[in-house]
């Protein structure tokens, strides 16, 4: 019988209180972040990216895993580690902004988090709800401002 949700996401009606597991999850492990980087390709030479995140140690990909099906979307990352942990550290990552806003952030407004990340998820969805507009986190960057002027002084 084959499955009638070709995305993969898991049914929440099939595993009943799993959206408050993985909002406990989210609190204590993960990321909302944005970040600006140094991108020739765009016409100021940097891009916004946004990423929603959760980080884990290899022996607990299965719950990463859960992420995925659950969402039906998003990526396991392995990353090396600098330290003397003898896991190698796993990352559940979700960029594409379809994907950011068409299912990671309506799940965390209609399951808000409960620790400081609903702050910074708060942030997180205003800035990428608004990218058709000019970030205003470009337009404040000083690593934006710093070669303009350069090319200003030549």
């Amino acid at each position: 019988m084959g499955s009638e949700n070709p995305s993969g996401a898991v049914n929440q009606q099939e595993r009943p209180g799993f959206e408050q597991w993985v909002v406990g999850f989210v609190d204590g492990e993960g990321c909302f972040s944005i970040a600006v980087v140094r991108n020739p390709g765009c016409r100021l030479g940097w891009q916004v990216q946004h990423e929603f995140s959760v980080t884990q140690a290899s022996p607990s990909r299965p719950a990463l895993e859960g992420l995925i099906e659950f969402f039906g979307c998003g990526r396991i990352i392995e990353n090396s580690r600098s330290d003397n942990h003898r896991y190698r550290r796993m990352r559940y990552s979700v960029k594409r902004r379809s994907e950011l806003v068409e299912r990671i952030i309506p799940f965390f407004e209609e399951h808000p988090l409960i620790t400081a990340k609903k702050a910074d998820f708060e942030s997180f969805r205003a800035e990428t709800m608004n990218r058709k507009q000019r970030s205003r986190y470009l337009e404040s960057s000083e690593a934006i401002r710093q070669p303009t002027l350069l090319r200003q002084r030549s």
